[in-house]
C-alpha cells in the first residue's frame, strides 16, 4: 500500500460519485434518522448541530422541523455539497481536531466516525457541545454483524457480489476503519458521561436505492481495489453489470443508531 495514501478517506465527498452516494443514502435512512431525532426532542425553535453532513437531505429536514425560531448548523471537512442559505447555516469543521462550534439541544453524526481516525476525540466534541440535558445521537455502520452484500447466495452472481463485499471491507479495514464500530455505541456514550442510552439497528433488503448506492460505492472505490489487488477488472465490470440489470438482493451492514442525555 502506498505510504502517502494510508489516512485519505475512501469515500471522499470530492469524488464525483459522492452526489449519488448522498442521495441514496438519504433514501434509505433519513426516514430512521428524522424519526429517532423526533422522539429526542427535534422541535421549533430547538439548536442543531448536524456534524459531517456531506448532503443536504437531513440538514434541510432538520431546518423544517426547528422552524425560524430554531437553528441548525451542518458542518463537514468539504462542504461542497451542502448549500449556504437554504435555511441552515454551513461551517467547515473537523469534528476530530476543532474545539465545539457552539452548545445544542440535539447533536447528530451518521456514517462519520467509523471513519475518523480520533474517535475518542470525535465523541467528546460532540459531547461538549450538548446543553444540559440536550441529546447526542449517533449513527454507523457495524460491517462485521453482517457483512454479505447477497443475504440468499444462489448463484455465481451473488456469490460475486459478496467477494466484491469482502474486497470493500478489506479496503477500509486497510484504510483505518473500525469494521465493528456500531455496536460500540452504547458503551461508548456510556462512557463518555451521557445517562439515557439505547440503541437501534437497521438494514435494508433489496430495492432501487440499495442497487443504486451500491453501483456509486463500487465505482467510486474502483481504482483503489484495482491498485490494492483486491479485485480484477473484469470482475467489477461484471458485478456491476449484474447490479444495472436488477439481478441481485443487495443490502448493507446494519446502522446501528445509539442516543445519549447530557445529565441536566
Amino acid at each position: 500500500m502506498n505510504a502517502s495514501k494510508p489516512h485519505r478517506y475512501l469515500l471522499d465527498n470530492a469524488r464525483t460519485e459522492a452526489g449519488e452516494r448522498f442521495t441514496w443514502i438519504s433514501e434509505l435512512f433519513d426516514g430512521v434518522t428524522l424519526g429517532h431525532a423526533d422522539r429526542l426532542g427535534v422541535r421549533e425553535g430547538a439548536r442543531c448541530w448536524e456534524v459531517g453532513a456531506g448532503g443536504p437531505g437531513i440538514p434541510e429536514a432538520l431546518a423544517t422541523a426547528v422552524g425560524p425560531a430554531g437553528h441548525v448548523l451542518a458542518t463537514d471537512i468539504n462542504t461542497s455539497w451542502l448549500a449556504q442559505g437554504a435555511g441552515y447555516e454551513v461551517l467547515q469543521h473537523d469534528v476530530a481536531t476543532d474545539p465545539p462550534p457552539g452548545t445544542f439541544d440535539v447533536v447528530h453524526a451518521r456514517l462519520v466516525l467509523v471513519h475518523v481516525s480520533d474517535r475518542a476525540r470525535a465523541l467528546e466534541t460532540m459531547v461538549a457541545a450538548l446543553r444540559p440535558g440536550g441529546f447526542l445521537l449517533v449513527e454507523d455502520a457495524d460491517t462485521e454483524l453482517q457483512p454479505l452484500a447477497c443475504l440468499d447466495e444462489t448463484g455465481s452472481a451473488q456469490r460475486r457480489a459478496n467477494r466484491m463485499r469482502r474486497a470493500v471491507r478489506e479496503l477500509m479495514a486497510r484504510r483505518g476503519t473500525d469494521l465493528r464500530f456500531g455496536r460500540t455505541l452504547p458503551n461508548a456514550l456510556r462512557a463518555a458521561g451521557l445517562a439515557d442510552v439505547a440503541a437501534s439497528a437497521f438494514f435494508p433488503v433489496g430495492g432501487t436505492a440499495c442497487a443504486r448506492l451500491e453501483s456509486a460505492t463500487v465505482r467510486m472505490l474502483r481504482a483503489d481495489l484495482l491498485e490494492a489487488g483486491l479485485a480484477e477488472e473484469g470482475e467489477i465490470d461484471a458485478h456491476l453489470a449484474a447490479v444495472d440489470a436488477g439481478e441481485l438482493d443487495l443490502t448493507l451492514a446494519p446502522l446501528i443508531s445509539a442516543w445519549g442525555r447530557r445529565p441536566a
